[in-house]
């Protein structure tokens, strides 16, 4: 059977389903047995003549949703926290690995931009990150200590001070995303020309890598984090744009659910960044491969999480699936 006639055939049937599972209709349990069963054949049957189509990403997604309603209510020993962040963010997060990296991707232009306006107009530096700030630093870079600013205040004060702040600017790039994805890419945007301004500016005074040996020691989790929330708002966002389906009000509900899930799923990470900054990030004469082991595991730990551990959950879950 060919891929078109395949959906045409069942395209009604996984729509009403989806509808569903996802606004939590009235069902009872043994028509969502029932259902679940015909999904995890159309999805067996995809796996096997259509293994690289859209058809069986889309099939692929309702499964993993449709087993977390069924099993919602399992008792279970495990912590429910622990299973959410373990299980059920990851298996969730899959489909929306894509708009990850067109977050990322409006990010790194930003940033780029950011350094090329700096390298050319150094005012450009005093535009974006403001006077204190620069005269502060270029303060301290007479003094021979050019990320002292990161040594000020208590450790226990810096601590919450950077979580609560970073939190802060997680759900602020979430909600952005109810102007459209627009309003979430702004705030990336701008972000990432902050980015890029501030590291040319070390690096206009041979200070690159000095100072990122210091920075990215809590960077890296920081900014990968607000990369990560701009996906949260952007998801909300393409919800007002395309909402496929549904109706534009339903769509943009289930948007909200699904941006506010993955907005939340950066809370510990934000809270391990500000340690790291509040705790470590003050030592900045640390040895060099201490930095570095920090700096790559902590993007070893992102990247792990939201790339590599969503695609190793769900094809483990595909393949039990195919074997129920």
């Amino acid at each position: 059977m060919r891929e078109a006639a395949f959906v045409k055939q069942n395209k009604e049937k996984w729509i009403a389903f989806e509808k569903a599972i996802t606004l939590n209709s009235k069902i009872s349990p043994d028509q969502l047995a029932d259902h679940y069963i015909q999904l995890t054949n159309d999805l067996a049957y995809a796996q096997t003549y259509y293994p690289d189509s859209k058809a069986l990403q889309y099939l692929n997604s309702l499964a993993s949703q449709a087993h977390q309603k069924i099993y919602k209510n399992k008792k279970e020993s495990k912590n429910r926290i622990v299973s959410f962040w373990k299980y059920e963010f990851p298996l969730f997060f899959r489909q929306h690995q894509r708009i990850l990296l067109f977050s990322f991707l409006i990010f790194a232009v930003a940033t780029a931009i950011g350094a090329i306006s700096a390298l050319n107009d150094d005012s450009f530096v005093r535009l974006i990150l403001g006077d204190g700030y620069v005269n502060e630093t270029l303060n301290n870079i007479d003094k021979g200590d050019p990320t002292a600013i990161y040594k000020s205040g208590s450790e226990i004060g810096t601590f919450l001070g950077i979580t609560i702040n970073n939190i802060r600017v997680a759900f602020l790039a979430y909600a952005f995303g109810v102007i459209t994805s627009l309003g979430t890419a702004y705030l990336l945007f701008s972000n990432g020309v902050m980015l890029g301004a501030f590291f040319t500016f070390f690096y206009n005074r041979d200070l690159l890598f000095e100072a990122s040996k210091s920075i990215w020691l809590h960077g890296t989790i920081e900014i990968s984090v607000i990369v990560i929330a701009g996906c949260a708002g952007m998801v909300m966002g393409n919800s007002i744009l395309f909402p496929k389906t549904y109706s534009r009000k339903i769509s943009f509900l289930k948007g909200a659910k699904d941006g506010l899930k993955i907005v939340v799923s950066t809370i510990p990470f934000f809270i391990i960044a500000g340690f790291i900054e509040g705790f470590i990030t003050r030592y900045s004469n640390m040895p060099v491969w201490l930095a570095m082991t920090i700096i790559f595991s902590s993007l070893a730990l992102i990247i792990f999480y939201y790339v590599i551990y969503p695609i190793i959950l769900n094809k483990k879950h595909a393949t039990q699936t195919y074997t129920a």
